[in-house]
């Protein structure tokens, strides 16, 4: 089973990554950028193949490595 795990910082938390594009995007003539927030995208096949399984083994590895659960927040979407 094929898992997606979307992967970004709670709000308020600063993200110095996502103010670099914006600046970057600036100075490459996209003038109307106002804020970026940057996060990551994980991609995992599972041998589990049900679901409900699938998707509570995913939680715990976000909340034991794939996430910071201090300063982000995760949604699992399962493919």
């Amino acid at each position: 089973m094929k898992v997606r795990v979307h992967v970004t910082l709670k709000p308020g938390v600063l993200d110095p990554q996502g103010a670099a594009v914006r600046r970057s995007l600036g100075a490459l003539g996209f003038d109307g950028v106002e804020k970026v927030r940057q996060g990551k995208v994980i991609e995992l096949q599972l041998a589990e193949t049900d679901a409900t399984k699938a998707e509570a083994q995913v939680k715990e590895m976000c909340e034991k490595l794939l996430a910071n659960t201090v300063i982000e927040n995760y949604a699992v979407e399962i493919l």
